[in-house]
């Protein structure tokens, strides 16, 4: 990476949108993860279901999906992706959620920025739902887990050879 010219910057040093038109069309995955720490007191109301705002686990998964889809309105160089799949999992721990999301397109530009602002928002949502019964909680680990598909190839948190970067 040393030397290499920014991507998102010009010769005068101002910000831009990477130019995708000559990149290949291929398909493209990206898998994110996040954590909403909380009480267990809070973790348990959400397993027993009685929240004061309706179901915030399934909500933020719609939630997620939704923002996923709009990345590119919130992330000013974004370029906007024909999304082919989405999906956002929510799974109850004693010490809070654990978010995961999968964002598949065949495109020119990966989708790891939609899997992430799905996961982010997803995380958001639960907070905002909750947060009458637990403002202490924090969002945590907000990460990308995976990605393949285009001329960067393919990147996996779980590969070892990733850890030791």
């Amino acid at each position: 990476m040393k030397g290499q010219p920014l991507s998102h910057v010009d010769e005068q040093g101002k910000a831009r949108m990477v130019d995708v038109s000559d990149k290949s069309i291929t398909r493209r995955v990206a898998r994110a993860s996040g954590f909403v720490s909380m009480k267990e007191e809070t973790a348990t109301a959400l397993e027993e279901r009685r929240t004061p705002k309706g179901d915030p686990i399934e909500t933020a998964r719609i939630a997620g999906i939704v923002a996923a889809k709009r990345t590119a309105e919130l992330v000013p160089l974004c370029h906007p992706l024909l999304i082919e799949h989405v999906d956002v999992r929510a799974a109850l721990e004693k010490s809070g959620v654990r978010l995961t999301s999968e964002v598949v397109t065949t495109g020119k530009t990966g989708a790891e920025m939609e899997a992430l602002t799905a996961v982010t928002v997803a995380a958001l949502t639960i907070y905002d739902m909750c947060k009458a019964m637990d403002r202490s909680m924090t969002i945590e680990a907000v990460r990308l887990e995976h990605k393949s598909g285009g001329k960067s190839g393919a990147f996996d948190r779980s590969d070892p050879a990733v850890q030791d970067e």
